[in-house]
């Protein structure tokens, strides 16, 4: 699963290399998809190689290969002149939606509130369950691994003010720290319950915890 910007680089890159048969510059790259500066092109071509989508050939000046699209864009890569171009600011197809990705989660110790926008990710409807609105987290932490959610999973986080026991949220404490637990109400009392032996279960009073969302996905990549 790619994220905006990787998508829209990729794209254009596969673009040019149809069109002229050469890929474009780093600078070109920034411009393209308005980078502050040439270190953000850089580390999105690195995310691109490692998941495979593109190949730096050595011994040559601006040698990229792209191997792969994105299934959502398509399944072959198209001839020159007649390149396959996607909308990402409403998705890449019909059948895909873009949610943010507002920064990173802790599932142990809590930290920082819920960030600022850092960038976009693209998923099927059906993994953000189709209705509502949706934002991606970065998981930090191992605390949540028995439910089966790991420390650099994606989250996909339905945004939600209340939620029934038992499940996963986004809970806000004392209006600075978020955190990603299973929710359990204790009669005057909202636990936040690990899935880890190794945490302790933290009791609350109920004006201290803000419930912001409900986990309805999971994205884990694969290096």
């Amino acid at each position: 699963m790619l994220t905006r910007k990787q998508h829209q680089l990729l794209l254009f890159i596969h673009k040019r290399l149809s069109e002229d048969g050469v890929s474009p510059s780093f600078e070109e790259m920034k411009d393209a998809l308005d980078l502050a500066s040439k270190s953000g092109v850089h580390r999105l071509i690195t995310a691109l190689e490692e998941r495979g989508f593109i190949r730096r050939l050595p011994h040559r000046a601006r040698a990229l290969e792209v191997l792969k699209l994105p299934d959502a864009v398509s399944p072959a890569a198209p001839k020159a002149g007649n390149v396959v171009e996607a909308d990402f600011t409403q998705g890449a197809a019909n059948d895909t939606m873009d949610v943010p990705l507002l920064g990173k989660i802790a599932a142990g110790v809590p930290i920082e509130a819920i960030q600022h926008e850092r960038d976009r990710i693209i998923l099927p409807p059906d993994l953000a369950h189709g209705r509502g609105e949706h934002y991606a987290l970065e998981v930090e932490g191992d605390s949540m691994i028995d439910a089966g959610i790991l420390d650099g999973d994606i989250v996909i986080i339905e945004r939600s003010d209340t939620a029934m026991n038992g499940e996963i949220v986004v809970a806000l404490v004392d209006e600075e720290e978020a955190t990603l637990k299973r929710l359990r109400k204790k009669g005057g009392s909202i636990a936040l319950e690990a899935a880890n032996p190794a945490y302790e279960t933290r009791i609350f009073g109920p004006d201290r915890v803000r419930v912001q969302g409900r986990l309805v996905g999971l994205i884990r990549r694969y290096h």
